[in-house]
């Protein structure tokens, strides 16, 4: 797997990330922002949205404590976060509809590049990054999601 669209995501490196996101083995070093989001791509793609969302949020709490951090108010899991970049897989999802394979939607999640800094856009730093967010799903105060 790659940061830099070089090689080919495979299904291999999928399973890989799921396993060790799921087992708690996965090393803290390969937690990435791209494994985040092809973490959450896999769900969606292989669960509804009822499902897919609960997973992805407890087991982001469940692979903090278990690679040896935190879900504090100023460490670890943030709804907020989790929930936002859900909703960008989940309408990338909607975009690429037609992609019949994993493989073929993680690579062009990867190529799509969506920055870390993807939030700011929607949300002001204050907003953003408080404990309420962090605790719970807060609105966008710069602009909705949908734009």
């Amino acid at each position: 797997m790659t940061t830099e669209g070089i090689a080919q995501i495979t299904a291999a490196d999928i399973r890989e990330l799921i396993y060790g996101f799921e087992s708690g083995t996965l090393p803290k070093e390969k937690w990435t922002h791209e494994a985040h989001l092809l973490m959450a791509l896999w769900y969606l793609w292989s669960y509804s949205s009822n499902e897919a969302i609960p997973r992805i949020c407890e087991g982001i709490q469940k692979y903090n404590i278990a690679s040896g951090g935190q879900n504090t108010d100023t460490s670890g899991y943030h709804e907020t976060l989790t929930l936002f970049w859900i909703s960008v897989v989940a309408k990338f999802l909607e975009k690429h509809i037609l992609e019949t394979s994993i493989e073929a939607l993680a690579n062009q999640l990867v190529e799509e590049k969506y920055p870390t800094s993807l939030p700011l856009n929607y949300y002001s730093r204050e907003q953003v990054f408080s404990v309420q967010a962090r605790k719970e799903w807060v609105e966008p105060d710069i602009k909705p999601l949908s734009e």
